[in-house]
């Protein structure tokens, strides 16, 4: 299989571990196991006893019925039978692409997103054309020019709501419209909502494209959302015959997800709106902090983010994403994704779902670096 090295994830491999002040990270600033067991009083002591005998088999292959149960509870119009466990939403997503896309195959996906929504397919033999996302029109799709690529041989429409890097979100209407489009020409709308509820307004409601869609497929994992990346578990959520064909794949790839991170899965969903509570406070007082920032900072401009954990931060300078994220690395530790590996120039993502002091402090050498090139 020929596929492009994935440059964000090959970024992330390269320079995340040693750094100081990490404002590239993406997930909600991560829970402890300790703070996950506590968070609805239970005794982590006794938790762990418990755990502790646990025998060490497979364990459930689908996931556990409570884990598929409780991820069901997530969507409208789902129950535990549309839903199959992962290894995280990466693992769903390469699963469901390898599952549904053969050679010959018409995709269009949204760009910028994460790579392995186009690369994947492509890799498969499929055609791929790319639906621009532009900063003019607020990281949002193009509707006509989304009925412009799709056509009779279009299996799949791939979207990222809410969208990693730019943080935009598709409200209920726009995703309706495309829904449209879509079942026009039969073919499938897989959505990678990984930050799905990370919403910055309280009011503001956004159905999950499987409630919108007979043919609509999401997927997401306990990372970003829930704090718990290290519990490498995800989910394809979807119709039936979707689920199946996935679990039939998945044989050549995965016997089973480890049962000790599912249990500590199925604790985390039981607590899901205390998790999200925790998670949006994080976001609305860090993207103010970020917001403020940008705002004094003559050199950077942004489209601000409604939705997620990260944002892109645009710079006037003129120097290339990686020289600029290379150079401030070197210079103070300060840790940010070079725009270059969503194919942006001129620009840098930043993931301000940290702590808020590692956030506070990362801003802060960004200044003093920005003053060294304005010099």
């Amino acid at each position: 299989m020929n596929i492009k090295t994935f440059a964000v994830e090959q970024w992330m491999n390269e320079y995340e571990v040693e750094a100081v002040y990490n404002i590239a990270e993406t997930c909600v600033e991560s829970l402890t196991v300790n703070e996950l067991i506590s968070i609805d009083g239970t005794d982590p002591e006794k938790f762990l006893v418990d755990l502790g005998k646990n025998k060490l088999t497979y364990g459930h292959i689908e996931g556990s019925p409570d884990f598929r149960r409780l991820v069901s509870n997530q969507y409208q119009s789902l129950d535990a039978e549309n839903v199959l466990v992962t290894n995280g939403a990466i693992g769903a997503n390469f699963l469901l692409l390898y599952s549904l896309i053969q050679p010959g195959d018409h995709v269009v996906a949204v760009h910028p997103t994460y790579q392995q929504l186009y690369d994947v397919p492509a890799s498969f033999g499929a055609t791929v054309d790319l639906l621009p996302l532009r900063e003019e029109n607020n990281y949002l799709p193009d509707l006509n020019e989304l009925k412009s690529l799709v056509n009779e041989k279009t299996k799949m429409i791939i979207i990222n709501n809410p969208n990693n890097p730019s943080g935009a979100i598709i409200e209920k209407e726009m995703l309706e419209e495309i829904v449209e489009i879509a079942r026009s020409y039969d073919a499938y709308i897989l959505c990678d909502e990984v930050y799905r509820k990370l919403l910055q307004e309280d009011d503001l409601v956004v159905p999950s494209i499987v409630d919108l869609y007979e043919k609509g497929i999401s997927t997401s994992s306990m990372s970003k959302v829930l704090s718990l990346a290290g519990l490498r578990l995800g989910w394809i959520a979807g119709p039936k015959e979707v689920i199946y064909e996935c679990f039939r794949h998945r044989d050549y790839t995965t016997i089973s997800c480890g049962m000790l991170d599912d249990i500590l899965a199925v604790h985390a969903l039981k607590n899901y709106d205390k998790i999200l509570d925790r998670n949006r406070k994080i976001i609305k007082e860090n993207l103010s902090i970020l917001d403020a920032w940008v705002e004094q900072e003559p050199l950077i401009s942004y489209v601000k983010p409604r939705a997620g954990t990260t944002a892109m931060l645009k710079y006037d300078l003129p120097v290339s994403s990686e020289d600029f994220c290379i150079g401030l690395f070197k210079a103070n530790g300060a840790f940010l994704t070079p725009g270059s590996c969503f194919d942006i120039e001129g620009h840098v993502r930043i993931g301000y779902a940290c702590k808020t002091e590692v956030l506070e402090q990362g801003l802060q050498k960004v200044s003093e670096y920005l003053q060294t090139l304005n010099n």
